[in-house]
């Protein structure tokens, strides 16, 4: 099976998006499938396009090959993932370019566009009609809605309404919504009326044999210079949907309370600036931000913490995610204080990995971390049963058997 995968998002860009597309893309090569990425030039979220893609770049579109993927990457115009008119210049552009590069590509069987950013959505759609192929609409987070949740635009906006029309095209005109948990299906039948045999649940998956559990993590911690410290960590977008400015409030009331106590927080994102400038003026030394890491990098921040946060905004629209981070935490057998209601609860106490804490709730988080750095007993038991979930549910590989099977029953019975 020839498959055309469009995503704004691939390596050497990290976070959820890319990983998952190049991830599954991976593994269906390996059963003999032609998998195709049509791609951007990396630049998120800082806006910065590394060195060697840069000459590249002037040649609008680019071929190469990934772990046996086919990648085609076209222009966009690359901006850090700040302002709302940035995200409106990086999204649009890629949009128009991945439209039209598509439209050259060798027909394939069946298409799936990946989003958000919604506007792949509309550029999947129109390379199935010139190909005369089966759309898949890819569904990780609900647009708009949750852009309106993060207070990014005002939920009577222009942007929002003409954001909600597409979102209903897309939702129409395509021949299957692929969305990654049972409570965005939930929300899609529910608030729009779509039926329950347009959409097919894959949930995300881990890499269970990188992100695995580490057994000298004191060593670990020494090579990040943080030896014999408690380490809560957070380790993913730093946006505005995650509320992170708690985690600086916990810091500020726990400094002298555990003096071995350290948030690490780890990557990039809209809101790194502001919440580093708010840790020196207050003074936070208990608080150690590091850049981005290459994901090879990643488990080792993950197996040098004692704690690792999965925090959202206090929104009813988050209800329906599941952080891919949760789970990458959870397969590398570490406990997991979670600050997400809904679909995200609902796996954590099936596992029995963690312990749940309302979002954006200052005083019960801060109670919580002392639980944690008290009952180290505690912790491993909640972090052994997070590995043995995965293992079980969510491995990758797993993943990508049964999203391929559903795409080969698409094709061959439309």
């Amino acid at each position: 099976m020839k498959v055309l995968y469009v995503s704004q998002y691939f390596p050497p860009e990290m976070g959820a998006p890319s990983a998952r597309v190049h991830e599954l893309s991976k593994y269906w090569v390996r059963l003999g499938h032609e998998v195709t990425v049509l791609t951007g030039f990396p630049n998120h979220p800082t806006g910065e396009v590394p060195t060697e893609y840069k000459k590249k770049m002037k040649k609008l579109v680019i071929s190469e090959e990934v772990d046996g993927i086919k990648v085609i990457r076209t222009w966009l115009y690359p901006i850090p993932n700040r302002k709302a008119y940035e995200r409106i210049l990086n999204y649009g552009s890629f949009f128009i370019s991945a439209a039209i590069a598509g439209s050259f590509i060798k027909k394939p069987d069946v298409i799936i566009a990946t989003s958000p950013p919604l506007l792949v959505g509309l550029s999947g759609y129109w390379v199935s009609l010139i190909k005369g192929v089966p759309f898949v609409f890819e569904v990780r987070d609900l647009w708009p809605e949750s852009v309106a949740a993060t207070e990014m635009l005002k939920r009577d906006s222009i942007s929002i309404r003409l954001l909600d029309n597409i979102a209903s095209f897309l939702y129409r005109k395509c021949n299957k919504i692929a969305v990654v948990t049972e409570a965005i299906r939930d929300n899609l039948i529910r608030n729009r009326g779509i039926q329950s045999h347009k959409i097919m649940v894959v949930e995300n998956g881990v890499e269970t044999n990188l992100f695995s559990p580490y057994f000298h993590r004191n060593v670990i911690k020494g090579q990040l210079g943080l030896e014999r410290k408690f380490i809560v960590s957070y380790i993913g977008t730093i946006g505005v949907s995650h509320a992170l400015e708690v985690v600086l409030e916990v810091a500020k009331v726990l400094k002298n309370k555990i003096e071995n106590l350290i948030f690490l927080i780890v990557g990039e994102g809209a809101e790194k600036e502001r919440l580093i400038r708010i840790k020196e003026e207050q003074k936070l030394s208990n608080v150690v931000f590091f850049d981005k890491q290459p994901k090879e990098r990643v488990p080792l921040f993950i197996n040098a913490s004692d704690v690792c946060l999965v925090l959202l905004k206090k929104t009813e629209i988050f209800k329906t995610v599941l952080p891919s981070k949760m789970l990458e935490f959870m397969s590398c057998g570490r406990p997991i204080i979670l600050g997400v209601d809904g679909q995200a609860k609902k796996i954590l106490e099936e596992a029995n990995c963690g312990i749940y804490v309302e979002p954006e709730n200052i005083e019960a988080l801060s109670r919580l971390i002392c639980r944690f750095y008290e009952n180290s007993l505690l912790r491993k038991e909640l972090g052994d049963n997070g590995r043995d979930y995965i293992l079980k549910r969510f491995s990758r590989e797993k993943k990508a058997s049964e999203y391929l099977n559903l795409l080969e029953d698409l094709v061959q019975n439309g």
